[in-house]
Formats: structure tokens, C-alpha cells, sequence
């Protein structure tokens, strides 16, 4: 019988410290900037394909406001209804807004309006430019309104730093050999090998052995859900 681990590393909060910026510098000095006179900026939209750090950097500008004291309202395409907006946010994000059905734009619809009606920022974001998206004509333009920028994934180099740094955290000893299978037969998507990661930390904790290649394969024999797109290729 196996050992079920428990969760003794926690996934740390995002802070724009911890974020890797690769290739998207733009993006990331313009979201740091915002609200730096307590004036809410033009709206913003981030795009870019899935992995390449969309709600990293959501995340890290809700969390940098919530930790000076200020209230966020955060929505996702897949959380319920309704959609409430509150006067006392100072600032309203929409997450993977490709996704958003007919009620939810609706919804984030009236929420852009209420933003811009009481001083409070915007920002949303989805893998496509706003004129591609799949949603009302209305949504579609607003989206469009202010400050776009089309992020970038990470490189290679960039994500190893990311991935060995985050096993640093874990105290766990991720060899060369280990980081170059993930990155050779997956997708560098650094969600989903951060995913991998977390999921590899637990399965060598349940097995009682360090992590390597061999083990990894075992991992991925018993959890073929694991493989990413890359991986399902082979």
C-alpha cells in the first residue's frame, strides 16, 4: 500500500517578483504602473495562447493590490452566476474571456460598465485579440478600448529557471536529466509543468525514492491524463 502524502508545500501567492518576465517586459511594467496615482488607467487586455502567463500576471496584480489593503473582484469564465460588481473593488478582472457563454457576457458586459462608471480598474484576458473573440459585438469592442498586449511564452531557458525554482522551493533535487525529459516531450506550457511537477513531487513521496527519469515514466505509466499535447503526440 502506498502513503498518501500530505501538502507540505503549498503553491505561493503570485507577486510580480516571483514572475519570470521573458519577452514580455511591455506588459509587465505597464501593469505594475497602473493605479500608482490612485486613478484608474485605460482598460487593459492580455492575450497569447494557453502557458503563456496570462493569469500569472492576473494574479499578481490582484495580489499586490490585496496586499496594500484594497478589494478585487476576480471572475473566470467558469465561475457562477450572478456576477455582482461592488463600489468597493479597485479593480475588476475577467479571466479566459474566450470562454465566456451567452449569460456571462452579459454578465461582464454590465461588470465593465459599473468599472468604468465608478473609477474602478479592468483588465480581462483570453488567448485570442479582442477582435477575434467569440462574443457580442458590444463585449468585443470594449474589450478593445484600451491597452492590449500579446504575451509571449516563456523560452527555454526561462522555463527551466522557473521549473528549478520552484522545486527549490519544494526542497526536492530536480536533475538535468528529469528537466530535459519534461521539456523535450511536452508542451512548454508552465502551468502544466508546474502541474507536472506537483504532481511528480507527490508521486516520489508516496514511492519512497528520489526523482528521476525512471520514476517519472512509472508516474506517466499509471496517469496517462499527465501527458500533455506534446507527449500525446509521440
Amino acid at each position: 500500500m502506498k502513503q498518501m502524502p500530505l501538502p507540505i508545500a503549498p503553491p505561493p501567492a503570485e507577486r510580480f517578483d516571483t514572475v519570470l518576465v521573458g519577452a514580455n517586459a511591455a506588459a509587465v511594467q505597464h501593469l505594475r504602473g497602473l493605479g500608482l496615482d490612485g486613478v484608474a488607467a485605460a482598460p487593459v487586455y492580455l492575450w497569447g495562447e494557453t502557458g503563456s502567463g496570462k493569469t500569472r500576471l492576473l494574479r499578481a496584480l490582484a495580489a499586490e493590490r490585496q496586499a496594500s489593503g484594497e478589494r478585487v473582484g476576480w471572475f473566470d469564465a467558469a465561475d457562477a452566476l450572478p456576477w455582482g460588481f461592488d463600489e468597493a473593488w479597485s479593480l475588476v478582472v475577467v479571466d479566459r474571456c474566450e470562454q465566456l457563454d451567452a449569460a456571462r457576457q452579459q454578465a461582464a458586459f454590465a461588470l465593465f460598465i459599473d468599472a468604468g462608471t465608478h473609477g474602478v480598474q479592468w483588465l480581462a484576458a483570453g488567448r485570442q485579440p479582442p477582435v477575434d473573440l467569440p462574443l457580442r459585438d458590444d463585449l468585443r469592442t470594449r474589450l478593445g478600448w484600451g491597452h492590449i498586449f500579446a504575451l509571449q511564452p516563456l523560452g527555454e531557458a526561462e522555463t527551466r529557471s522557473a521549473l528549478r525554482r520552484e522545486a527549490d522551493r519544494r526542497g526536492i533535487f530536480l536533475s538535468d536529466d528529469v528537466m530535459d525529459y519534461l521539456l523535450t516531450r511536452f508542451t512548454r506550457n508552465l502551468g502544466h509543468l508546474m502541474a507536472m511537477l506537483d504532481r511528480l513531487d507527490e508521486f516520489a513521496l508516496a514511492e519512497h525514492r528520489a526523482i528521476t527519469v525512471p520514476l517519472l515514466k512509472k508516474m506517466l505509466a499509471e496517469d496517462s491524463t499527465l501527458a500533455g499535447p506534446a507527449e500525446a503526440a509521440r
